[in-house]
């Protein structure tokens, strides 16, 4: 039996300065890095801008260190 608990995690919009990402390979790594720390996130990435939106509960910090670890850069 799967019981889905809350524990008041807002979900809100949060927008990343992300550099280094060129191409569709980029977007999709970033993408999935975000959704390692939430697969519920709703995610959106801008290559021309390096404007990475994320829509999640998650820590911003949580975030942007998932990112970096895909080999990225969070302007803070």
């Amino acid at each position: 039996m799967l019981i889905e608990t809350s524990y008041g995690t807002h979900s809100m919009n949060q927008t990343f300065d992300v550099k280094g990402m060129t191409c569709s390979h980029c977007e999709r790594a970033v993408t999935q890095a975000v959704k390692s720390v939430d697969p519920g996130a709703q995610v959106k990435v801008d290559l021309p801008t390096g404007k990475v939106e994320v829509q999640t509960g998650q820590p911003r910090e949580a975030i942007a260190k998932a990112i970096t670890e895909e080999g990225y850069t969070v302007a803070a």
